[in-house]
């Protein structure tokens, strides 16, 4: 096992409170774990409340860690594997979640960076279906860490959740390490019941409590346990990369309504949204991602001409329906950034930006400036909180957006649920 050098617990005892972990209200979780041990070590409070709420658990566990002490022989090594692997399920009683049935990778520990694709593919068949995953942090100091969380998330459904959970991060770095993503952290609070449960379920891993075959020292030393031992669990948020690919949008729209625009919430923030126009009337609107038309024909009773577009055909369909008695809207395939033109006198942009990656992100704003004629207008409207299948979150895109060089501020609405700006081109 290769880390840094062990640091003190007192050098973490000033980190901050962060926001509270967000996805608890799920029915089917992925945990993946590059060893039996990390997932209590790292996440045992959160999984105690997921499982009591009627979530159902799948444990990915890549390797048997039969490799805890090096110097051992092949056969001490098996016999360690087997050893761990009864550990593991006996932390799992401590914990009441004994209908949680491993699946063992069986690959091999300290050696996972040649075999990340077949964890990938483990994860994969394991995790189908799952609205949360959870891995260790990929930048975590041990590298079968940070093979177990780039295999976990590359494999992760679109529709899920993504959170790391470090395990060497406090033992190996220091706190100040501009590499630790303490913008991307939440934490999840254990109460007192569940941090006796996790501190038992841990001692169940006596092979690593304990010296080595040939004396070494344990792996979790006493000081090792005091990071595991804090009333709070800290998780990284790990957002997609890559843009959310049409195939994902066109799965959603195989329900007629997938949105539920109809519901009070979506009706009121189109009327918000539209509200915040300074203008009575516009006259070219261009709507990319316009969806099944709901906000593009309450658009049409303030343009001259609407011109909307959508990849996904059943979305197109819809739209051409509800719009059909409009003369003045436009419908039409298209996606960003690429077929975003002008000239505009608006340009809506709306539910769409935080699922593009970094690269189109930036060429749908710069693509947006370019299509509006001089002093034409913006508006943006998000939901507020990190859809599972977004690089980003509304926050951050609107953040981008007040921020661009070629466009200034007219209005600004924040609500918890969602934001709307609209602003000008200069």
């Amino acid at each position: 096992m290769t880390v840094g050098p062990i640091r003190g617990e007192e050098g973490w005892r000033d980190l901050p409170p962060f926001p509270p972990f967000p996805a608890e209200d799920v029915r089917k979780v992925c945990v993946v774990a590059a060893h039996p041990d990390d997932e209590t070590l790292g996440v045992s409070g959160l999984l105690q409340r997921l499982h009591a709420r009627g979530a159902e658990i799948r444990l990915v566990v890549a390797t048997d860690g039969e490799a805890a002490f090096p110097g051992s022989s092949g056969a001490l090594r098996r016999a360690l594997g087997a050893r761990r692997r009864e550990e593991l399920r006996e932390a799992l009683r401590c914990q009441g979640m004994d209908d949680v049935e491993p699946v063992w990778a069986g690959l091999p520990d300290s050696g996972l960076a040649d075999h990340e694709a077949e964890l990938s593919e483990v994860v994969r068949e394991a995790a189908a279906g799952s609205e949360l995953c959870l891995a260790p942090w990929p930048d975590d100091p041990h590298p079968d860490h940070q093979v177990a969380g780039r295999a976990a998330f590359a494999a992760a459904p679109l529709g899920a959740h993504r959170w790391s959970y470090p395990i060497w991060l406090w033992h190996g770095v220091s706190p100040d390490d501009p590499a630790i993503p303490w913008a991307r952290a939440t934490e999840f609070r254990l109460d007192d019941t569940a941090a006796t449960v996790k501190a038992e379920a841990i001692q169940a891993y006596r092979s690593q409590s304990e010296p080595g075959p040939s004396g070494e020292e344990p792996i979790l030393t006493a000081e090792t346990l005091e990071y595991f031992a804090r009333d709070r669990e800290i998780l990284f948020h790990e957002p997609r990369t890559a843009s959310t690919p049409v195939s994902r949008f066109e799965t959603l729209y195989r329900e007629p309504d997938p949105w539920t625009m109809d519901s009070w919430y979506e009706r009121r923030k189109r009327t918000v949204a539209l509200a915040a126009l300074p203008r009575e009337r516009y006259g070219v609107a261009v709507e990319p991602a316009c969806g099944t038309g709901a906000l593009t024909v309450e658009l049409a009773t303030r343009c001259e001409k609407v011109l909307a577009f959508d990849p996904v055909p059943a979305a197109l369909s819809a739209a051409r329906e509800r719009a059909s008695h409009l003369s003045t809207v436009d419908l039409s395939t298209g996606e960003l950034p690429g077929d975003l033109t002008g000239p505009a006198d608006l340009v809506v942009l709306s539910e769409i930006l935080y699922y593009l990656s970094e690269a189109d992100l930036t060429a749908t704003l710069d693509r947006t400036v370019a299509a509006l004629r001089p002093g034409g207008q913006v508006l943006a409207v998000h939901w507020r909180p990190q859809a599972p299948d977004a690089p980003h979150h509304g926050a951050e895109v609107h953040e981008r957006l007040r921020t661009h060089p070629g466009l200034r501020g007219l209005v600004a609405h924040n609500e918890d649920d969602f934001l709307v700006d609209v602003l000008a081109r200069r």
